[in-house]
């Protein structure tokens, strides 16, 4: 169960819907996905086989706020030379082994080591052979932790991020623009990989966008310079981001500078997402006696998403919703806090 440094009160409610929210948290567990997959030196996809033995060298490369439990994992089941892993700098580090190397770097916003973590990811990836193979897992804070700038500085990449954090614009929005400004998103990471490889992701997003997870890193993208930019117009934040940036946006809309790949280089495999966590959440209340519901998808402005919630609440006794998703905000101030925290206010005023 949660593990809290307060008090709680003595109410059966609130202990059943900590219940609830750990089953949600264990469905999240990326080793539940990963177990089907991953044998000794072998994986599986349903009726074919990897074998890693037969590579003259196999890497691990982990990527997100969940890369410390799946790189744990599968270095349980797979023989790897070496491997590279990237978390959150606050993060406290789970998973430790001599052929590793691990940056701690920034997220929400990306720093020095993001850059570092960026560069040395895509000299290592290039510098591989044809018969070496690279497992890569991927989860979310991706596009944050890891960073290569196109034509532009670190500062105005992460003057790009905060505008874009503060608009309002939904994750396929943000990772559109963030694609467009990177040399290794949208699947350029691993465009030119010598080798081959496949990818293992989990999701943090609504309706599984492999091209939105991590902004796509080891995937491909079908959105465009032009559609950066009119996101950009959209939120009416031009004005308000580098004209450096700008400028790499026009020269890519005018064909001086390539487009993100149209096919993935490689497979891309999702092993859990928010849906998963909800059902198991669903489940669990229905056990514990309550008439359960779930508003699923959210993934817009918080006030309208509160008032989509509030229009299933019930004035039962024994009623419980559950919903997920990833709301948006348009920040006007200077507080601390975030979606999660102003959605609840919205709804404590319903």
């Amino acid at each position: 169960m949660l593990k809290t440094n307060y008090r709680l009160k003595n109410d059966k409610k609130i202990y059943d819907a900590i219940k609830i929210l750990d089953e949600g948290l264990l469905y999240a567990n990326p080793q539940i996905g990963l177990t089907k997959y991953f044998f000794k030196n072998k994986i599986k996809l349903g009726k074919s086989t990897i074998n890693l033995n037969k590579f003259d060298n196999v890497y691990l490369i982990a990527i997100g706020k969940a890369a410390d439990s799946m790189a744990k994992f599968v270095s349980s089941k797979v023989d790897f030379r070496s491997g590279i892993i990237v978390i959150p700098s606050r993060q406290e580090a789970l998973f430790h082994q001599k052929n590793i190397r691990r940056f701690k770097a920034g997220h929400p916003l990306p720093n020095t080591n993001s850059l570092k973590a960026g560069k040395y990811i895509k000299n290592f990836v290039d510098s591989t052979t044809k018969n070496d193979f690279i497992i890569f897992l991927i989860s979310g804070g991706g596009s944050a932790l890891v960073t290569l700038p196109n034509m532009i500085s670190l500062k105005e990449k992460i003057r790009v991020n905060q505008q874009l954090i503060k608009c309002g614009a939904n994750i396929n929005e943000i990772s559109c623009v963030r694609k467009h400004i990177s040399k290794i998103k949208g699947g350029k990471l691993v465009e030119t990989m010598p080798g081959s490889g496949i990818s293992f992701v989990l999701s943090d997003v609504i309706g599984d966008d492999l091209s939105s997870i991590s902004s796509g890193i080891t995937y491909a993208d079908k959105t465009t310079f032009s559609n950066a930019l009119k996101i950009i117009r959209k939120y009416k934040i031009e004005k308000k981001i580098p004209r450096n940036v700008i400028t790499v946006l026009n020269n890519g809309k005018n064909g001086k500078i390539s487009e993100t790949p149209l096919k993935p280089k490689l497979r891309n495999v999702i092993i859990g997402n928010n849906k998963n966590s909800l059902i198991a959440m669903k489940i669990k209340s229905e056990k514990l006696g309550y008439t359960t519901s779930i508003v699923s998808n959210l993934n817009s402005n918080v006030m309208i998403a509160a008032n989509k919630i509030s229009r299933k609440l019930k004035t039962t006794k024994k009623s419980c919703i559950i919903f997920g998703g990833e709301t948006t905000v348009d920040v006007l101030g200077k507080g601390m806090g975030g979606r999660n925290q102003e959605l609840v206010l919205h709804l404590s005023k319903k």
